[in-house]
């Protein structure tokens, strides 16, 4: 399970920095798969 902070981390470069997935995992050490459900 994801800290809420993580969750935050990920919305937050996704939609407002117009981060990759790729770029996402990259930064914070989680599978493209989580950021995938994540968003």
């Amino acid at each position: 399970m994801l800290a809420v902070e993580t969750i935050a981390k990920i919305r937050r470069a996704y939609f407002k920095e117009g981060k990759s997935i790729k770029q996402i995992c990259r930064d914070l050490r989680v599978s493209r798969n989580t950021v995938r459900k994540v968003i």
